[in-house]
């Protein structure tokens, strides 16, 4: 099967994005569509630094591929250009593999994603194809994917319908409330979430990125995601030229790609609760083991016969 096209982000780090490039020249998508910010005036040697990352990208296309770049002439910061680049790509092609220029794929990564582009096209509820699972195990018939209410962005797929819903701002928050906070699976993750995405939402300065929006957006849309069995990108952003990912935060997250075969559709289409508090206590850095699986469980338990309508 083709690759479906690929937008990919990148800034001021050549040596790591040439790593994540020959993993997409590999893939040999038809379509390659490349978005970049500009060096920061405060910042020496930055602008030669994103000079030769743009070069590395665009000199290294030696197979037959139509590319198209959206280079800033001025710093944006990471909320204005992953947005702005994304509004532009979907403009130019219905569908995308999206990547940044530190989240290294696993070759089958690309048909995972491209095959479910093309399956799930016209589903108006799966908004969203993850490539990063923060919390893998195997699932019951030997699905490669289960059904989620978490867009995580460290390599993903989407379609261009469904990037319609991202409200940038938030600002359906008010009126959208109860209704995000009934797709969580507990109480628990519901307050973990909301308050994360409060904060950046009240505070631009603090929360100067686009996916807090994004997985807001995904939720207020009554979205789903696909979710893979085994995590197929390794984050290579850690350290201190990263711009949320700095120092020891998210290290303890589980960051090794592993390969997955031909999608294979869960026989059971609804979303598990268990599985998906597991992915925020990973995020969260609380704790997953047997104990912590158990009360998890209980938990939700005991909210799921709160939540159930009284026999008339």
């Amino acid at each position: 099967m083709n690759t479906a096209p690929v937008v990919f982000f990148i800034f001021n780090r050549p040596e790591v994005a040439a790593r994540v490039f020959a993993r997409i020249r590999d893939s040999r998508p038809a379509d390659l569509l490349v978005v970049g910010d500009a060096a920061r005036p405060d910042r020496p040697g930055e602008a030669e630094r994103v000079a030769r990352t743009r070069r590395t990208v665009l000199d290294g296309v030696d197979w037959p591929c139509r590319v198209q770049t959206n280079f800033a002439q001025e710093n944006l910061g990471c909320r204005r250009r992953v947005a702005s680049g994304l509004d532009w790509a979907f403009e130019r092609v219905p569908e995308a593999i999206i990547l940044e220029d530190d989240c290294l794929p696993d070759p089958s990564f690309f048909p995972f994603c491209s095959r479910l582009l093309a399956r799930h096209r016209d589903d108006p509820e799966v908004l969203h194809i993850n490539g990063t699972n923060l919390a893998p195990g195997a699932l019951a018939g030997g699905a490669t994917h289960r059904f989620s209410r978490h867009a995580w962005m460290w390599g993903w797929a989407a379609w261009a319908r469904a990037w319609q819903h991202y409200d940038p701002d938030m600002s359906g928050w008010d009126r959208n409330l109860a209704a995000v906070r009934r797709t969580f699976a507990t109480a628990w993750e519901a307050s973990y979430w909301l308050s994360t995405w409060d904060r950046a939402r009240r505070d631009p300065r603090q929360g100067d990125t686009w996916d807090f929006q994004w997985q807001y957006s995904v939720r207020a849309a009554d979205g789903f995601s696909l979710m893979p069995a085994r995590n197929l990108v390794k984050n290579l952003g850690f350290g201190p030229e990263a711009t949320h990912t700095i120092g020891d935060a998210l290290r303890h997250l589980p960051n090794i790609a592993t390969s997955v075969g031909e999608p294979r559709a869960p026989k059971d289409g609804r979303v598990d609760p268990a599985a998906e508090e597991r992915f925020t206590r990973s995020y969260a850095g609380a704790s997953n083991g047997l104990l912590a699986e158990a009360r998890a469980r209980a938990r939700i338990l005991r909210e799921q016969m709160r939540r159930r309508p009284v026999p008339r």
